[in-house]
C-alpha cells in the first residue's frame, strides 16, 4: 500500500504525527474500515529504542484512538439509530449489528473488548452513542480499551525489533509495561462497574445497568 510505504520513509517526529492521524481515522466509524491505523502502529514501533520511546508512541496512539472513538460516539448520539442506514454505514450494516449485539449482551464491557476486535472496533462507540449511553460510562472503559488495543501492536513490533537488535533490557521493559497496563485495566474496569452499579436508579433492570448500553445521559 502506497500510504504505508510513505509512512516508512518519514522522519521520526513526522512518523509519530502521521501515525496519530491514522489511528484517529481508524477509530472513527466508517473510516475505520479504510484507514490502516494498526499497520501504522506496527511500522512506527520500529522507531522504539527505549522505554521513553515506547511511552511516547503509546500515549500519542491512545489519545488519538480515544479521540476517534469520541467522534464516533458523538455521531451516534447526534444521529441516533438511523445512522445504521446512512450511506456511510449501510453496506457494512452487519458490523453495526454485531456491535449492537455485543453491547446488549455485555454492556460497558463491550466497549473494552470491542476495541480489540478488528473491523468492529470503530462501530461500537457509535452504537453506544446511538443507544444513549452516558459519557460517564463510555469514556473510562473505551479509554482502557484503546490503551490496550494500541499497546498490543507496539509491543509486538518493538519486541521483534528488540529481539533482532538484541537491545539490552528492551524486551523486559516492554513486558513490564504490558503487565502494568493489564493490572491497571482490570482495576479500572472493576471500579467503573462498581460505580455504575451503585449509581443505578431503582426501576427495570435495563435502566442504567452494566448490561445495557442505553444508560441515561
Amino acid at each position: 500500500m502506497e500510504l504505508l510505504d510513505w509512512l516508512r520513509e518519514l522522519p521520526a517526529s513526522a512518523l509519530l504525527g502521521a501515525t496519530g492521524v491514522l489511528v484517529v481515522g481508524e477509530a472513527i466509524v466508517g473510516l475505520g474500515l479504510l484507514v490502516p491505523g494498526e499497520a501504522a502502529l506496527l511500522i512506527a514501533s520500529a522507531s522504539v529504542e527505549s522505554g521513553s520511546d515506547f511511552l511516547t508512541l503509546w500515549t500519542v496512539a491512545t489519545i488519538c484512538a480515544v479521540a476517534g472513538n469520541v467522534i464516533g460516539f458523538e455521531l451516534g448520539r447526534r444521529s441516533g439509530p438511523p445512522l445504521r442506514d446512512s450511506r456511510l454505514i449501510k453496506k457494512h450494516g452487519e458490523r453495526w449489528d454485531r456491535a449492537t449485539s455485543m453491547l446488549r449482551e455485555r454492556g460497558t464491557w463491550a466497549l473494552f473488548f470491542g476495541r480489540l476486535v478488528p473491523f468492529v472496533r470503530s462501530f461500537v462507540p457509535a452504537v453506544a452513542g446511538a443507544a444513549g449511553m452516558s459519557y460517564r460510562m463510555f469514556l473510562p472503559v473505551v479509554s482502557a480499551g484503546a490503551a490496550c488495543a494500541t499497546a498490543l501492536p507496539i509491543v509486538f513490533g518493538a519486541g521483534i525489533i528488540a529481539g533482532v537488535k538484541d537491545a539490552d533490557g528492551a524486551v523486559l521493559v516492554v513486558v513490564g509495561l504490558l503487565l502494568a497496563l493489564a493490572l491497571t485495566v482490570i482495576l479500572l474496569i472493576r471500579r467503573t462497574t462498581a460505580k455504575a452499579r451503585r449509581a443505578a436508579p431503582p426501576g427495570p433492570p435495563h435502566e442504567g445497568t452494566e448490561g445495557d448500553p442505553g444508560s441515561a445521559t
